[in-house]
């Protein structure tokens, strides 16, 4: 390894963190998902910890469902003479998108938050078979 490290680890690792700019919220836990296909539908679950339902949004356009989440979170801790020894926030808002397929309609979702779980049901739709029609040109004479 070319740069100093300490315990294994980089020492620009912690500056340079992709998480510090804003990316890599999935590393972090957030809404990490699973997705399972049963014979009618899709059962999607997604951890949520720390989001409250009022915070939680999901919208159904062109085909993609797109769930969303705003954050607010605050952890101090003092010591006996109430000075800080840490202070962190989190403040932010992250969305998932899954493309169900034009032919789903918003009503047909089912949708449920539960102790930070976020749980939908989302029906599949077989693609209605597309009947070619036929068309004539006419022939004068």
């Amino acid at each position: 390894m070319l740069m100093p490290s300490i315990f294994s680890r980089d020492l620009f690792e912690e500056v340079f963190d992709p998480r510090f700019f804003g990316y890599g919220y999935q590393d972090n836990g957030l809404m990490k998902a699973d997705v399972k296909e049963t014979e009618n539908c899709y059962e999607l679950s997604i951890d949520l910890p720390g989001v409250k339902k009022e915070d939680l949004k999901a919208e159904l356009k062109d085909g993609y469902l797109t769930i969303g989440a705003t954050v607010n979170q605050d952890k101090d801790e003092q010591d006996s003479k109430g000075r800080y020894i840490r202070r962190e926030r989190f403040s932010g808002s992250f969305n998932r998108s899954f493309y169900v397929g034009e032919s789903v309609k918003q009503e047909e979702i089912k949708a449920r938050f539960k102790d930070g779980t976020l749980t939908m049901v989302v029906p599949k739709k077989d693609k209605a078979p597309q009947v070619e029609e036929k068309k004539y040109i006419a022939i004068e004479g």
